[in-house]
């Protein structure tokens, strides 16, 4: 009888213990872990900062060129849409002719690139970012500011013209399958062209966000020679995608010529 006592007893004590627990296990079941969401953000600006040279056809490589005349090129101009280079051009010295005669353009040198198999030597480029983070487009263009004239007596070359063809581009965002801008394969400056600019490279609306570089022809098809004005015979590099023709009935004088190009980056598509 006393140990029935206990047993009654003791399943008194249990019982709310295990009542308890199944309705704590119930509740546990009924109510969801609490719980809530929130935001993360982030805000972009247009970067107005400058934009180094890089390689036209590796523009990951930020690189250093230098003009023909061993002097360093201008700054690129001011962002967030920037012109960050833009090439002289130099079609040497050349013997006096009474014939009809196409000169080439040396290719353009770095000076941070000797290692090369081109003697750090790229294709000449032009080059342009957008880091405005509006993708409204852009359009770039070149004219020529009239014909050679020679320095000291402003004579003019008559007729001489410069082309270019075999135009490529790539870009920093290229990779990504970013719509690349529309440019012009090939095309000639209007020896005449004082405010006819001819438009090269278009980016519509949409296109044409980072950098990009409008470069033409390949380091492998240059052409090489000894360099006359060089004491140590260094090779001249030269690239046949650039060139100037000159009419044999152009009288020569022993005389530098001099023009100038000017290169035009407009905000609007197709400059509409």
């Amino acid at each position: 009888m006393k140990d029935f006592n206990k047993l009654m007893i003791g399943a008194l004590f249990i019982s709310p213990l295990i009542l308890s627990q199944s309705v704590s296990a119930v509740e546990s079941e009924a109510t969801p872990d609490p719980s809530r969401s929130t935001g993360a953000i982030v805000n972009f600006i247009p970067n107005d900062g400058p934009v180094n040279p890089v390689d036209p056809e590796h523009p990951k490589k930020d690189v250093e060129p230098v003009n023909p005349d061993g002097t360093l090129p201008e700054a690129g101009t001011a962002g967030p849409l920037s012109l960050d280079f833009a090439p002289m051009l130099s079609f040497g010295k050349n013997k006096i002719s009474t014939r009809d005669e196409t000169y080439y353009a040396t290719a353009q040198k770095l000076l941070n690139n000797p290692s090369t198999a081109n003697g750090g030597h790229v294709p000449t480029w032009v080059q342009v970012t957008d880091n405005r983070g509006t993708l409204k487009g852009w359009t770039l263009g070149v004219k020529q500011n009239g014909q050679f004239k020679s320095v000291t007596t402003e004579t003019i070359l008559t007729g001489a013209e410069i082309s270019f063809r075999d135009a490529a581009t790539t870009g920093s965002m290229a990779e990504f399958e970013t719509p690349r801008p529309s440019f012009k394969e090939s095309f000639s400056l209007n020896p005449d062209g004082m405010g006819v600019v001819e438009n090269i490279m278009i980016a519509e609306e949409g296109q044409g966000a980072g950098t990009w570089t409008y470069y033409f022809g390949s380091g492998v098809n240059f052409m090489k020679s000894i360099n006359p004005e060089d004491p140590e015979g260094a090779l001249l590099y030269r690239t046949d995608v650039i060139k100037l023709t000159v009419p044999g009935s152009t009288n020569k004088l022993l005389e530098q010529y001099k023009t100038s190009l000017t290169w035009t980056l407009s905000s609007l598509p197709g400059n509409k």
